[in-house]
């Protein structure tokens, strides 16, 4: 039989009001990437012919966040069985299966998601849906998958709307079912909202069919609980983060990177480390970092947007912000903030330091204290300083500005033209000496400190 092909639905419309957050609930981030993000990669790799997203009124923000995907507007939010039938006119020429998925359950395996649809495909045409079933530790808030005595699947009863013995149930909804979709609007259609919400819910459709005389079925997955817990709190959120950075702490620790406190790592959805690399404890890496082979990063750095070359020493108390570029076996030291710049092959900032919007060169040394003076309230401008170059300790560098290969930069020092290489430059005033001149405010200062206890008195 020829395989038909998939359109998916995804439901992000919901508000998210237990979130008390004005950011909408599917782009609250897992491991520094909106939770919706997750869900579209995990059906991209379905191949489906394409993917919908629901999306209530003025959240453009998760359209941009889905982007190129399709969105599709529910102007008034009625419950899951309107936002799917709103896509009626988008999809009634369409042949095949309909995947239906929660938003705000974004870890959801695909190899679930792939054995529904193979359940479906195998069955015979008067099995309309499947449905993904779990048993959680803790079944409050899910709805229940209410069976027949042949296994098959009679309805879905909301955790609101059922009975006591329906309560005791453990196999719970987990929230993706797939239909076909000559049976899809036919059934919401004759779905009501005759329930506490007043919302027409999606989940019905089950009790529906079975009343017409059609089949449905269920897959119950064995995954990971968090991976099918839908994300409705901060609590919810948390836990899931939790489990996010287990998962790439372990990711990590399989390849070969030495966490000396692993629990104290956090981690993002696309951080790259290579072999041979120590992370020491409390390191944060935020998006878009990439660390090469034999790199140490030691205790209380935080690296975002940055890459680290081979045998680079970051930290302790190191900052790399966006654009950072560390070439190989550059040592970058503690209380050290570098942004938009790049520190060549060998150079040295090894303490309290600002480089911002500039270039250290090759074995060159930036003396603590030192800063790049890159911006004057309107414009950011460049710094550069040339291979082999020595900055003194405490100096800052007044971009636009150019430090000469070789050339030496005096402690202390304001630098605000260019330096020639192998030049020496010192930009201070002369130190002048009064001789006695100390004592003489010492016996003043005391005297008038004297004089004031004897008013008080």
């Amino acid at each position: 039989m020829t395989q038909r092909g998939i359109i998916v639905v995804i439901l992000a419309a919901g508000k998210g009001t237990r979130m008390h957050s004005d950011l909408p609930k599917v782009l609250h981030p897992l491991a520094g990437r909106p939770m919706i993000q997750y869900l579209i990669h995990t059906v991209e790799g379905l191949e489906p012919e394409r993917v919908v997203v629901i999306v209530g009124p003025g959240m453009e923000s998760v359209a941009r966040a889905v982007a190129p995907h399709w969105t599709l507007i529910q102007s008034h939010r009625l419950g899951t069985g309107h936002a799917v039938a709103a896509t009626r006119e988008l999809l009634h020429e369409f042949n095949g299966e309909i995947l239906v998925l929660c938003g705000d359950v974004p870890l959801l395996p695909r190899a679930a998601l792939s054995r529904m649809l193979s359940v479906i495909r195998a069955a015979d045409l008067q099995t309309c849906l499947v449905v993904l079933g779990f048993h959680p530790k803790n079944p409050a808030g899910y709805g229940r998958l209410i069976t027949a005595s042949d296994g098959s699947l009679c309805a879905i009863v909301e955790h609101q709307e059922a009975t006591p013995s329906q309560q005791a149930m453990g196999l719970c909804n987990a929230g993706a079912i797939v239909v076909r979709s000559e049976y899809l609007f036919h059934l919401l259609s004759a779905v009501g909202n005759n329930n506490a919400a007043r919302e027409y819910y999606l989940t019905d459709i089950v009790a529906v069919a079975t009343h017409n005389g059609l089949s449905c079925s269920y897959v119950e997955t064995e995954s990971e609980a968090v991976e099918l817990f839908g994300i409705n709190t901060q609590r919810d959120l948390a836990r899931a983060e939790a489990f996010m950075q287990e998962q790439l702490r372990g990711a990590m620790l399989d390849s070969g990177v030495t966490l000396v406190d692993p629990l104290t790592v956090h981690c993002c959805f696309d951080t790259k480390i290579g072999r041979n690399v120590i992370i020491h404890p409390y390191v944060v890496f935020g998006s878009g970092v990439t660390i090469e082979d034999n790199v140490e990063i030691q205790s209380f750095c935080h690296l975002e947007q940055s890459t680290v070359s081979a045998g680079a020493r970051i930290g302790p108390y190191a900052r790399l912000r966006p654009g950072a570029k560390i070439h190989a076996n550059a040592h970058i030291g503690n209380f050290v903030e570098i942004k938009s710049s790049v520190v060549e092959h060998g150079a040295k900032v090894n303490h309290l330091s600002y480089i911002g919007n500039g270039r250290v060169g090759a074995g060159a040394n930036i003396g603590a204290g030192t800063i790049f003076c890159n911006y004057d309230g309107y414009v950011k401008a460049s710094t550069d300083v040339g291979a082999g170059a020595f900055i003194g300790s405490n100096s800052a560098l007044v971009a636009p500005v150019k430090i000469g290969d070789g050339a030496i930069i005096g402690a202390g020092s304001v630098i605000t033209k260019d330096v020639a290489d192998n030049a020496l430059a010192v930009a201070r005033c002369l130190q002048r000496e009064r001789p006695g001149w100390a004592s003489l405010r010492h016996n003043k200062t005391g005297e008038g400190k004297t004089a004031q206890k004897r008013r008080i008195k």
